[in-house]
C-alpha cells in the first residue's frame, strides 16, 4: 500500500496528490502539503495541458459549439477539469464556466446543448454536477438544474435520455445520481433527499448491473466517463451518498477488488467510446494509456473502498 500511496503521491500529476491528500488522507485544506498542490492544479500536469489548449475567451475548440466535436469541445474538457480539482478560482475556470452556463442553461430550468430549447439528462447532470464541483453549487440554474432531475424521475425510480421512455429508467442514466452526490448533503431539500433514496433502490436493486443482455463495456473501468456508465461509476456515486454497506453492491465491490493487480494498482481497462454505439465514432479523449495502470481509476477505487471500510491503509 505504500507503494501505490507514494505513487499517487508523486508531484508530477498535483491533480492527484491533491485529491490524494485531501480525499484519502484526510488532509484539511489548509495543510501546507495541500496549499502546495493545489497552487500547481492549472500550472503543472493534466489540468494544465487541458488549461493551456483553451481559447482566451473561455472555449476549446469553436466558439460555434460546446458540444461537438465529441470529445475534445469545452463540454468534454470541463467535465474532465471538474474532476481534477481546479475551481473558479482559476479565472480560467471561471470564463469557461460562465460562458457553458449561459449557452447550455433552458428556460426549461436544465441544461442542453446549444441550440436547443429543452434540457436533456446527460448534460442536466453532468453539467450540474461540474459545476458543483467548480465551486458554483449556490448559482441558482444549479440549483434550477437539480429540481430537474427531481422532477424527471421515472416511476421506477431511475432517469432516461432523451425522454424516450416516458415511464422508466435506465441503468446508464445515472448522471443525476452522480450530481446529487457532489451536491453538499446539508443543502438537500426534502425533494432530493426523496429522490436520491428512489434512485438508490432502483440501482441497488439491480445490483448495479442487472439490466437487460450482458453489456461488456460496463464491466470495464474508463477515464473520462462522459456521459457512459460502468460499475465503477456505479459504485462511486452510491457509496459517495452512503450506500456502501449494502450488501446488494457485492457483485460490483468484488469486481473492482478482482481488477485490482498484484502491485495494488487498477488499470484503465478501455477508453470511451467502448462498444457499438457508433457507426462513426467521435474522437477518443484519455489522459492516461489503455491498459496501464492509471492514477485515476486507483484513486477512485481506493476512494470507494474507503468509503466501504472505513480506511484503505489495511486494503
Amino acid at each position: 500500500m505504500t507503494n501505490v500511496l507514494e505513487w499517487l503521491l508523486e508531484e508530477d500529476q498535483p491533480s492527484i496528490r491533491y485529491l490524494t491528500l485531501t480525499e484519502l488522507l484526510d488532509k484539511p485544506r489548509n495543510d501546507p502539503d495541500v496549499k502546495s498542490a493545489a497552487a500547481k492544479l492549472g500550472k503543472v500536469g493534466w489540468a494544465a495541458e487541458i488549461l493551456n489548449r483553451q481559447d482566451p475567451r473561455g472555449w476549446w475548440v469553436a466558439e460555434r459549439s460546446l458540444y461537438r466535436p465529441k470529445y475534445l469541445a469545452t463540454n468534454w474538457m470541463l467535465l474532465t477539469l471538474s474532476d481534477l480539482g481546479v475551481t473558479r478560482a482559476d479565472p480560467r475556470i471561471h470564463t469557461a464556466c460562465e460562458f457553458w452556463i449561459e449557452r447550455f442553461a433552458k428556460p426549461d430550468g436544465g441544461f442542453g446543448v446549444d441550440r436547443s430549447k429543452k434540457s436533456e439528462l446527460c448534460l442536466v447532470g453532468n453539467t450540474a454536477r461540474a459545476l458543483v464541483k467548480f465551486g458554483y453549487g449556490d448559482h441558482p440554474k444549479v440549483r434550477s438544474a437539480l429540481r430537474w432531475l427531481v422532477r424527471e424521475q421515472k416511476e421506477n425510480g431511475g432517469w432516461h435520455c432523451w425522454s424516450l421512455n416516458p415511464i422508466n429508467g435506465t441503468i446508464d442514466s445515472w448522471e443525476g445520481m452522480s450530481a446529487f452526490a457532489a451536491y453538499p448533503k446539508q443543502k438537500w431539500t426534502r425533494s432530493i433527499k426523496r429522490a436520491v433514496e428512489r434512485g438508490a433502490e432502483f440501482y441497488l436493486s439491480r445490483e448495479l448491473h442487472k439490466q437487460g443482455q450482458h453489456y461488456e463495456p460496463w464491466y470495464r473501468f474508463h477515464f473520462p466517463e462522459h456521459y457512459y456508465y460502468d460499475l465503477l461509476v456505479g459504485l462511486d456515486f452510491l457509496t459517495d451518498l452512503g450506500y456502501g454497506s449494502d450488501k446488494r453492491m457485492s457483485y460490483a465491490v468484488d469486481l473492482l477488488k478482482r481488477k485490482r493487480m498484484p502491485d495494488g494498482k487498477w488499470n484503465l481497462d478501455a477508453v470511451h467510446p467502448d462498444g457499438p454505439h457508433y457507426t462513426r465514432p467521435p474522437t477518443p479523449f484519455s489522459l492516461e494509456q489503455v491498459g496501464e495502470p492509471s492514477k485515476m481509476i486507483t484513486l477512485k477505487a481506493l476512494r470507494i473502498l474507503k468509503r466501504i471500510n472505513g480506511s484503505f491503509r489495511d486494503l
